[in-house]
């Protein structure tokens, strides 16, 4: 296998050049277990170890390029770099932290993958875009499970209505049905993540472009909803040469981005905006609201009108967390750095 079927190219290449001359080899981490990685390489796959001074939140992920000390004798290896990234995957970490998660790295397309049904829910998929879009990557949606609808085309109304531009595509992993239209976005070397909540088919969707039974699969409740089948992050080289990353399926996603990205996800309200008779304009009860002007004329929809507004209070909530973050960690480095100079004998 050459390093070009594992998404290799002149920018990783010039990041590793600082390396070269230690011996050390360039890998991709196919999946991390807590600390241990897998690591793809010229030669195959390997075990690889992160070195110490690789702690916290600055561990491999999936999707990672590493610079790598290969341990003579094993198919081991000690990750001694991280390359830089190239696009990130970033969710704010569960619980009440305010702590970035990354969930994946260097990937070139993000298939937002819903299903018809219960699942088919705009106001969620408004929020992977948002994620998506922050990440770097271009997103494509996709929506599972075509076989289970009777009209695929009016149940994709509201997805089409908040796509603007973005591929949506209706696949049935389950018969293979619009399979080929994903082939575009799975050539030689390129990297696609599947993001979705469970119970969405994404098991299902990578054995079938798979050919083979690589991860489990489980049927949904009766109430629709979704099971975890995938535990872990994982690279799959495809037939084709792509490489596939399946993500768990999230119940919630909490978003780490910058409102800006909202421009992005929103872009018929970015446009609006602009047309404002002020520029700081809140759109709630400003005159000469442009975006007031469209909701209330009907073209704009104000369900997402509601929704653009839920995710920047969110994100501005998440900016003064990191905030008053930052303003506790300086003062606890205070602290320490105060106790040091009182323990100094002159």
């Amino acid at each position: 296998m050459q390093l070009e079927d594992l998404g290799w190219d002149a920018f990783f290449a010039d990041a590793f050049r600082p390396y070269e001359g230690e011996g050390l080899i360039p890998a991709r981490v196919a999946a991390r277990h807590h600390g241990p990685c897998e690591l793809l390489t010229e030669h195959g796959r390997i075990g690889g170890l992160p070195a110490g001074k690789l702690e916290g939140l600055d561990l491999p992920v999936a999707g990672d390029w590493v610079a790598v000390r290969k341990l003579d004798g094993e198919r081991k290896g000690i990750v001694e770099a991280i390359l830089p990234r190239r696009t990130t995957f970033t969710r704010k970490e569960a619980w009440r932290r305010t702590v970035a998660q990354v969930v994946a790295a260097n990937v070139d397309t993000i298939f937002l993958v819903s299903a018809f049904g219960q699942d088919l829910n705009p106001r969620r998929l408004e929020r992977y875009l948002t994620a998506a879009w922050d990440s770097g990557a271009n997103p494509v949606i996709v929506v599972n499970k075509r076989d289970t609808s009777l009209d695929p085309e009016a149940d994709l109304a509201e997805v089409d209505a908040i796509a603007f531009g973005i591929p949506v595509l209706a696949v049935s992993a389950a018969t293979g049905a619009g399979l080929e239209e994903l082939e575009p976005y799975l050539g030689r070397g390129r990297t696609v993540a599947l993001l979705g909540s469970s119970g969405v088919g994404k098991s299902t969707l990578i054995n079938r472009l798979a050919g083979r039974e690589l991860l489990p699969t489980a049927q949904t409740s009766k109430g629709g909803r979704g099971r975890h089948t995938t535990t872990n992050r994982e690279l799959v080289p495809l037939p084709g040469g792509a490489l596939l990353l399946d993500t768990p399926g999230m119940r919630e996603l909490a978003l780490w981005a910058d409102e800006s990205v909202l421009d992005s996800t929103f872009t018929e309200i970015a446009e609006l905006a602009a047309a404002c008779r002020f520029a700081d304009c809140t759109h709630l009860h400003e005159p000469g609201c442009a975006v007031q002007a469209a909701i209330a004329n009907g073209s704009l929809d104000a369900e997402r009108f509601e929704s653009y507004l839920k995710l920047q209070r969110e994100l501005r909530a998440l900016e003064l967390k990191k905030d008053a973050r930052l303003r506790s960690e300086a003062r606890k480095e205070w602290r320490r750095r105060h106790r040091e100079l009182r323990n100094v004998k002159y």
